[in-house]
């Protein structure tokens, strides 16, 4: 099948991508808007957070019931969500009911209501969630690790605190979104059958009169790295090792992308297999690979008892530091089925469709091909592997610990 994908930067810095899937009847559309919480303000931290959920409460001429009702009409499964340099709108339906929903996602991004009367249980909300933190020891310690582990504001909390949700105003909301949202940055992609010249059409129409400022990511912070422990009085302890990788885009990407899978890629990997399943040390354990543009880690996490945590941790490190020793066969080839797997499922789901041709864009400026990806991955080895583990060994840890009992670390 001939992957069909097509480009276009409107005048004012909008960019619009469409990948055509002949194939399917559904179709998904993407937005990517510079606006994630590394903008929120220093006294208003929050923010985002919140104007993501007020901004779909109502936008054009319909107010929040009937800009719900109008989704619905479509079929239209939506959601907004917030990372730390984007903010991203996503919907998805039949593929004839897009051009209309587009209409719908114009008003929401552009002609948003941002109801005063509507501010007060929405932080109210927010505050939930940041006191609901208290319960969930895995997101605090995550927390706690991001903000040493990246670069400051990278590794900033969407949550806020009490003090600063208390901060933020209507106000503050509309200005927000006034120096935020606009075309430039913006990108908009497409995934399903659709036609390109009339999606252009209707694109160009309902946003190329957009204007807004350029939003400049934020200058970088060195991190603060290092160990931390968060005391709390539970029968279990979490803990997260950070080490440093290359980011998205770098020529050893695929390799390193290969060592993560090495060590987390399914129940045959070295951690499940070497930390749970040989010496039941813990309930889970993985390492997930985390980028940016400029920076990218390896996160390792591992929940287990009180009484296990110190050799949990040490053995968890011995496995990383135990890659430099080798790679076998047997495992490269299990991460190459792997991998390969999640590339035919993103084939066939317009919705990741979408969202892998707005992030290839961001960290690449081009979108990949699907033969190039799994050319890539047909390429790793046991020699490939080691040569990039030998170049960017798992070392520099941050580490951060939460329960009972601070545990020695290395």
């Amino acid at each position: 099948m001939t992957q069909q994908v097509f480009q276009h930067t409107l005048p004012n810095g909008l960019t619009l991508l469409l990948e055509r899937m002949d194939h399917v009847r559904s179709a998904a559309v993407n937005f990517l808007i510079p606006a994630g919480c590394v903008y929120d303000p220093p006294e208003q931290l929050g923010l985002v957070s919140i104007f993501s959920d007020m901004i779909t409460r109502g936008a054009g001429d319909r107010d929040s019931r009937a800009l719900t009702l109008a989704m619905d009409s479509l079929g239209l499964d939506h959601s907004e969500s917030v990372g730390q340099l984007h903010l991203r709108f996503w919907g998805s339906t039949l593929a004839r009911s897009i051009p209309p929903a587009l209409e719908l996602f114009a008003d929401i991004l552009r002609r948003p209501h941002l109801p005063d009367e509507q501010l007060d249980s929405v932080k109210s909300l927010a505050l939930q969630d940041l006191q609901a933190l208290e319960d969930e020891p895995r997101a605090k310690v995550m927390v706690e690790m991001r903000r040493r582990f990246w670069p400051h504001p990278l590794g900033q909390d969407r949550r806020g605190s009490e003090e600063s949700i208390e901060r933020i105003t209507p106000r503050g909301l509309r200005d927000f979104h006034a120096s935020h949202f606009g075309p430039k940055g913006t990108i908009m992609s497409v995934a399903g059958n659709m036609d390109w010249q009339p999606l252009r059409d209707q694109v160009e129409r309902l946003f190329g009169d957009w204007q807004g400022n350029d939003v400049r990511p934020p200058k970088l912070i060195a991190p603060i790295k290092g160990q931390a422990h968060l005391d709390k009085d539970t029968t279990q302890t979490q803990i997260v090792i950070g080490y440093p990788s290359v980011p998205f885009g770098d020529p050893e990407y695929y390799a390193a992308l290969g060592a993560v899978q090495v060590l987390s890629g399914g129940m045959g990997a070295r951690l499940f297999t070497e930390v749970r399943e040989k010496r039941g040390l813990c309930y889970a354990v993985s390492a997930n690979y985390q980028t940016f543009k400029q920076v990218a880690g390896i996160l390792c996490y591992a929940g287990t008892t009180t009484e296990r945590a110190q050799e949990t941790l040490d053995v968890t490190i011995g496995e990383l530091k135990r890659m430099i020793d080798g790679v076998s066969e047997e495992e490269v080839q299990r991460v190459r089925a792997g991998l390969k797997s999640s590339v035919i499922m993103q084939e066939e789901s317009t919705s990741s469709r979408a969202g892998a041709l707005a992030s290839d864009w961001y960290y690449l400026n081009r979108v990949r091909s699907m033969d190039e990806i799994q050319q890539a991955i047909d390429a790793l080895s046991p020699r490939s592997i080691l040569d990039h583990v030998k170049k960017y060994p798992p070392r520099d840890f941050t580490i951060v610990t939460l329960g009972k009992n601070a545990l020695t670390l290395p």
